[in-house]
C-alpha cells in the first residue's frame, strides 16, 4: 500500500533527478502550502554538497536565509556553510553555529560546500565563472527582474514556491510594462514560464500542514489545476475544550464548531464600516483569547497525547496595518493571556504555520471589492497557516457584495492571466464558509 510518504519521497526523488541530469538551466517545483519547500531545498542542497560539488541558495528575505542556513548547516555537520549577507547584518542565534561562517564578501566563503544568501545580495555579487548549482526558494516571491541580475552566476537552478501566494510586492506601479514577456513586476517563475514553454514544473503532492478538513477547500479555491492532498488521515489530528464556560456565547459557538470540523465563521450583522471595523476587531481578539481560556488542546502526529494550546500557536490575520495595531490595541487590553498571540498582514504571515487562526476577512464591512481585498493570493496565505483549524470573522453581505463589484482592471494584451483570480477564490471559499456559519449575538 502506498503512504503518504511514498508519494512525497518519489516526487522528491524525481525533482532530483531531473535537476542533476536535465540539460535546461532551470527546473521549477510548484508547491501548495506546507508541502515541506524547506525540507526539499535542504536536502537537494545536501545531496549536491555532499557529492562533493559547490551549491549555492538564494531566498528572498533575511529571516528565510536563516532558517536555511540553520537546517543546512545542521544537516551537513561536518561541512562548511557560508552566510552570505549585507553589511549592516547582525549573525541571528540561528546561524552561530561551529560550522557556519557569516561575511558580506563572497571571497571570505570560498572554502564553503553551501553559501546562502538573499536575492538582493546576490544580484549585486559578481564572479569571473559561474556555480554549477543554484536553488532558488520561494521563487514566486522573487520579481523576473531579479531572475535577470542573477541567472548568469548560475549554470542550472531549481526554482521551488507555492504558486498560490502573493506576487511580488513593488511600491512602482508596473502598468507600463503589462503584457510584455519580460515584465518585471511578474514572478520570476512566471517568466520563466512564459519564455521556456518547454519547462513542466514538477508538484509536491501533499500537505503536511493543512489537516484534511482543509486540504480539499484551499486546493478548489486556489489551486484549481495542481490537485495535492493532506499528508496526514482525519484521526490523527483533533482538538478539545476541556473548560466549556459559564456562559455559552457565539463565540464558543464557533470554537465548538472550529474544532469539530476546522472551519468556522463569526458572522457579524451587515454594516458598512471603516477599515478598524471595532466590533470586528473586538470579536477576533475574544476568539483568540477565548481559545485559551477553554484550555484548548491539540492532537496531532507531533504529540498523540495531546498538548496546550499556547499563545505563540495562535495566529490573528489582516490585510491592513492599521487593523493589526487595532487588534493588537485590543488584546493587550484582554490582560496577560494574550501576551504572545501573533497579529499580522497576510504578507508577513506567508510561510508560517500555526495550530489555529483567526482570520479577519479582508470584504467584511467594506462598500467595494478593490483589486488589492481580492487579490487571491493575500485571501490563500490567510486561509492556508493552520494545522487544526481557522476561524474567519467578517460581516453579513460579503457574497452580495462580489456580485456588485466584479473585477473591473483593465485587460492588457498578452498579460498573463493567473488564475483563480480572486473574485472566483472568494466565492469558493465563501460558500464553504456557509456552512460553518454561527451568527453574532447582540
Amino acid at each position: 500500500m502506498t503512504t503518504p510518504r511514498d508519494l512525497a519521497e518519489a516526487a522528491t526523488t524525481a525533482i532530483i533527478r531531473d535537476f542533476t541530469t536535465t540539460i535546461r538551466r532551470g527546473v521549477v517545483v510548484d508547491s501548495p502550502p506546507g508541502a515541506g519547500k524547506s525540507t526539499l531545498v535542504v536536502r537537494v542542497a545536501a545531496e549536491i554538497a555532499a557529492a562533493g560539488e559547490p551549491i549555492m541558495v538564494v531566498a528572498q528575505t533575511n529571516a528565510q536565509v536563516d532558517d536555511l542556513v540553520n537546517k543546512i548547516a545542521r544537516q551537513l555537520p561536518g561541512h562548511a556553510i557560508g552566510r552570505l549577507s549585507g553589511e549592516d547584518y547582525t549573525p541571528t542565534p540561528p546561524v552561530q553555529l561551529p560550522n557556519v561562517t557569516v561575511s558580506n564578501r563572497l571571497n571570505d566563503l570560498s572554502r564553503c560546500q553551501v553559501v546562502v544568501g538573499t536575492a538582493a545580495k546576490w544580484s549585486r555579487c559578481e564572479s569571473p565563472t559561474q556555480w554549477p548549482w543554484a536553488i532558488v526558494d520561494e521563487a514566486y516571491q522573487m520579481r523576473s527582474d531579479m531572475l535577470l541580475l542573477i541567472a548568469p552566476l548560475f549554470e542550472r537552478m531549481l526554482f521551488v514556491g507555492d504558486p498560490g501566494q502573493l506576487d511580488p510586492f513593488s511600491t512602482v506601479d508596473g502598468e507600463r510594462w503589462a503584457g510584455l514577456a519580460w515584465d518585471p513586476m511578474q514572478s520570476a517563475v512566471a517568466v520563466l514560464l512564459r519564455n521556456n514553454p518547454d519547462i513542466q514544473p514538477h508538484r509536491l503532492p501533499l500537505s503536511w500542514r493543512l489537516p484534511p478538513s482543509a486540504t480539499p477547500v484551499v486546493q478548489r479555491a486556489f489551486y484549481p489545476f495542481s490537485p495535492f492532498g493532506p499528508g496526514t488521515d482525519p484521526a490523527t489530528r483533533g482538538l478539545s475544550m476541556p473548560v466549556p464556560g459559564i456562559r455559552r456565547t457565539a463565540a464558543d459557538e464557533v470554537i465548538s464548531l472550529a474544532a469539530r470540523t476546522g472551519w468556522g465563521f463569526y458572522e457579524l450583522p451587515h454594516r458598512n464600516t471603516v477599515r478598524t471595523d471595532e466590533e470586528a476587531v473586538a470579536a477576533t481578539a475574544d476568539i483568540a483569547v477565548r481559545l485559551l481560556q477553554r484550555g484548548t488542546e491539540t492532537f496531532c502526529e507531533d504529540a498523540p497525547n495531546g498538548r496546550r494550546l499556547a499563545p505563540g500557536r495562535i495566529a490573528i490575520g489582516a490585510v491592513h496595518r492599521a487593523q493589526v495595531a487595532a487588534i493588537n490595541q485590543q488584546l493587550r487590553g484582554l490582560g496577560d493571556i494574550a501576551t504572545g498571540i501573533r497579529v499580522d498582514t497576510a504578507n508577513r504571515l506567508q510561510g508560517a504555520e500555526f495550530d489555529i487562526t483567526v482570520v479577519l476577512h479582508p470584504l467584511s464591512g467594506r462598500i467595494d471589492a478593490t483589486a488589492f481585498h481580492l487579490e487571491s493570493g493575500r485571501l490563500c496565505v490567510l486561509a492556508s497557516r493552520h494545522r487544526h483549524a481557522c476561524i474567519v470573522v467578517g460581516r453579513r453581505g460579503i457574497p452580495e457584495l462580489l456580485d456588485a463589484h466584479p473585477s473591473t482592471e483593465p485587460m492588457h494584451l498578452n498579460a498573463l492571466i493567473k488564475f483563480p483570480d480572486g473574485w472566483e477564490a472568494n466565492q469558493a471559499v465563501l460558500a464553504h464558509l456557509a456552512e460553518h456559519r454561527v451568527p453574532a449575538t447582540p
